[in-house]
């Protein structure tokens, strides 16, 4: 069946409400963060009052026994992808806008289904067989995505032509549109069916485009068709291999070959993978599939050391002869010759626009690039993800703690294939510069130390006196620093200028967690430049400048 002419699509959406607490798999009252706000939180978390957007100490004032996760977006999307595989085994193109949410047109398969509820519930059974904890997805149908996001938090079907009824009586919040929504619920508009009950013209004479976005959807009318994310058929990379080989040194060779050559076609449409899909077929019938995420850069060597490991571990769980290293005369011809690999596919299911990387002067990369990327595939495979990691520059304050470690090969924000955080709501009254960091009050200007210490070392901080120097209430020094010696030793040396404080008080909101620091720059008589930190009434050398 089809609507009238401009209507929108049937579209299934699948929503994993909390889904980063989800992929972490911890139990209890649980919340994960990004830039010290809430993201997500568990059931018993929400019991206790935490909520998205709200910031750390606020959730954690709310429910004591809180277990608090950075987020990470790569365990995020490597939990997701057994469930976009679920989805895509219904046969059509799956829309995904970060994990936890995708969606599809429910045309074809609905019909073989038997129907829309019908194919509402097989869903639901294929996801049950995951091993995720709980009952963590909802499900919904209706004439668009936004309709259709809004029914599977009701888990129900919107019959063809309802959108705009079951809208009627759901927020403005609904709208995901915070200023808009403050706005409208001002001028007493709470409810979409209110908004929609509004003449357009004059919706879009008092709030531009944005308010004409805002009143279709209240109406039901989807503005923009579901876009489903390419799977590159075309961009494909398959080798057979005549005789089907049985080593794992020829499978590795055949998929770094696949991955160069797939990778010269990306870079010519300028497009990069961000998650790769790779099969194998076996002389016997038998077909196995792996996906993989990366940061947008295909390493042939990567790929062919993560294959190796894959097929290894298949080859000890069914006993195959495929590199288990048995010979001709221990291993049964039969078996052998059934296992052998006949076909390697690699396939991009997720491709996002090239950004370019960074080499060297003159256009080369470093010549321990390759050994270091299959090592750290080999140790990843071996050990797990977070085996190897990499830094990152988050939010914080001091040089120690702007670094975040991710494992290697996982995209973070404003990478590319990454999905940046969620913009931060300004302060009330104060109005948030575009493109600016979260405030940090307290946090040292650029550039930061060249060398920050693992375990700061206690330093004597002087004044012309002799005094010790130290930091008030206020953040103001007691006396101006003249000399700098190592803790327990007589010898001290000039202070030749100095710069700040920059006092910050954390976590005051947790008692015995609290932590007041004030930090200072100086630069001694012969020229070094320390950054120095002052907690419970001692100095310590925090970071070195070059």
């Amino acid at each position: 069946m089809s609507g009238g002419p401009g209507s929108a699509p049937r579209v299934l959406v699948l929503s994993c409400p909390d889904w980063p607490v989800t992929a972490s798999r911890q139990p209890g009252a649980v919340a994960v963060v990004d830039e010290e706000r809430v993201v997500a939180a568990s059931a018993q978390a929400r019991c206790e009052g935490v909520r998205p957007g709200q910031r750390r100490r606020d959730a954690i004032r709310r429910c004591g026994s809180l277990v608090v996760l950075e987020r990470r977006l790569g365990d995020e999307r490597r939990a997701f992808a057994p469930v976009l595989e679920v989805l895509e085994s219904f046969g059509v193109p799956v829309a995904v806008r970060e994990p936890g949410w995708a969606a599809f047109a429910t045309r074809g398969p609905a019909r073989r289904c038997g129907g829309e509820a019908a194919l509402a519930a097989a869903l639901a059974a294929l996801l049950a067989e995951l091993d995720l904890p709980g009952r963590w997805w909802r499900i919904g149908i209706g004439d668009g995505a936004f309709v259709a996001t809004q029914a599977a938090v009701a888990e129900t079907v919107v019959p063809r032509g309802a959108g705009a009824a079951f809208l009627a009586r759901l927020g403005v919040e609904t709208l995901a549109r915070p200023e808009l929504a403050e706005v409208l619920r001002n001028l007493g508009i709470t409810t979409l069916g209110e908004l929609a009950a509004l003449g357009r013209d004059e919706v879009v004479s008092r709030f531009g485009a944005d308010g004409g976005r805002a009143h279709r959807l209240a109406r039901g009318l989807e503005d923009e068709p579901l876009a489903p994310r390419p799977r590159a058929l075309d961009l494909a990379a398959t080798a057979s291999l005549d005789p089907p080989a049985g080593g794992l040194d020829a499978v590795a060779f055949a998929a770094s070959a696949l991955a160069e050559r797939l990778g010269e076609q990306l870079a010519l449409s300028g497009l990069a993978c961000t998650r790769l899909r790779v099969e194998v077929c076996t002389a016997g019938g038998e077909r196995l599939g792996w996906t993989w995420s990366s940061e947008g850069h295909l390493r042939p060597a990567v790929v062919a050391e993560r294959l190796r490991g894959q097929l290894e571990s298949w080859s000890a769980t069914r006993g195959s002869t495929v590199g288990a290293g048995r010979s001709d005369q221990q291993a049964d011809a039969g078996e052998a010759a059934r296992d052998a690999v006949a076909r390697v596919t690699l396939l991009p299911e997720e491709l996002v626009a090239d950004g370019g990387r960074q080499l060297e002067l003159w256009g080369r990369s470093h010549s321990g690039d390759e050994p270091a990327a299959r090592a750290v595939a080999r140790v990843q495979r071996l050990l797990g993800a977070s085996a190897a990691v990499r830094p990152v520059l988050a939010g914080g304050r001091g040089p120690g703690e702007r670094v975040r470690l991710v494992p290697v090969g996982d995209p973070v924000p404003h990478e590319v294939g990454s999905s940046p955080s969620p913009p931060r709501p300004p302060r009330p009254g104060r109005a948030a510069p575009a493109g600016s960091d979260p405030p940090w009050p307290g946090r040292l200007p650029a550039p930061s130390p060249a060398v920050v210490a693992v375990t700061p070392w206690a330093v004597r901080l002087l004044d012309a006196a002799g005094r010790p120097v130290g930091v008030d209430g206020r953040g103001a020094l007691s006396s101006a620093p003249a000399a700098l010696g190592a803790a327990g030793a007589p010898a001290t040396i000039a202070v030749a200028a100095f710069s700040g404080p920059w006092p910050a008080d954390e976590k005051w909101w947790e008692g015995a967690g609290r932590r007041r620091r004030a930090r200072l720059q100086v630069v001694t008589a012969d020229g070094e430049a320390l950054l120095l930190v002052l907690e419970r009434g001692r100095w310590h050398v925090e970071g070195v400048y070059d």
